[in-house]
């Protein structure tokens, strides 16, 4: 299995700081996002990377050229020219880099306490195995009760995707931003006509077209996204009470 690190957002919410980084090598307990990631694939046996970079993207390259791509084959996913998001970042990382395995793809900036080789051992086959958690949000992926994707809807606004579904009698948990892909994710990710969308526009492509998404909620998962800067504080905290 390879993995996927995206690292190409603006971070606007962490500035000061990003105006002066980019969000994936901010700091957290001394050790930049992006590398608590590293870590946690080579800990689970994952060594074939794909970074993707946009915002100060010299920094990210020369960060893992000095220190030897962390022994890890790492290859970097250019979008300097254009941020395409989650979903054309992953299909421009996997057009320059093929892959004939299942993917692991996550965000630099979040955080958790996920056991990587049990999500990994869980997998079998799926298009995509999203990680998903019951924490409150507004913002929820919908499942029946095998826990096959069905839709998303936003509980403050009442916008529901695709338009039209009937999401009731559905189970709601918030995605993690981590999933695993099969291999022939490619061949959806490219019926999307645009450049530029999320992952989440692609599984609700996925699920209009009867395709299965499967939830994967793991036990004892706790997650932080790095995401404002007055948070920071609480976010060491927490990596300190759950990381270390």
């Amino acid at each position: 299995m390879r993995a996927m690190i995206f690292a190409a957002g603006l971070g606007t919410r962490l500035r000061p700081l990003t105006d002066r980084m980019p969000k994936a090598l901010v700091p957290i307990l001394g050790k930049p996002l992006l590398l608590w990631q590293i870590e946690r694939l080579k800990d689970a046996g994952i060594t074939r990377i794909i970074v993707n970079v946009h915002h100060k993207a010299d920094q990210i390259i020369q960060y893992l050229r000095d220190n030897r791509n962390f022994d890890c084959d790492i290859r970097i996913s250019d979008e300097r020219d254009c941020l395409l998001e989650t979903g054309g970042g992953l299909r421009k990382a996997l057009t320059a880099f093929p892959a004939d395995e299942p993917i692991l793809a996550l965000n630099a900036d979040i955080l958790s306490t996920i056991n990587l080789p049990r999500l990994i051992a869980s997998y079998s086959n799926d298009t995509a195995l999203l990680v998903v958690s019951e924490r409150q949000t507004q913002r929820y992926l919908s499942f029946d009760q095998n826990l096959q994707l069905r839709g998303w809807i936003n509980t403050a606004t009442g916008q529901v995707r695709p338009q039209g579904q009937d999401l009731s009698d559905t189970r709601l948990l918030a995605f993690s931003g981590m999933q695993i892909l099969s291999p022939r994710i490619v061949g959806y990710l490219n019926q999307i006509p645009s450049d530029k969308f999320s992952l989440i526009d692609l599984y609700m492509y996925l699920v209009q077209q009867n395709i299965s998404v499967k939830a994967y909620l793991p036990a004892d998962y706790r997650m932080m996204d790095v995401g404002k800067i007055e948070q920071l504080t609480e976010v060491e905290q927490w990596a300190n009470e759950w990381l270390t």
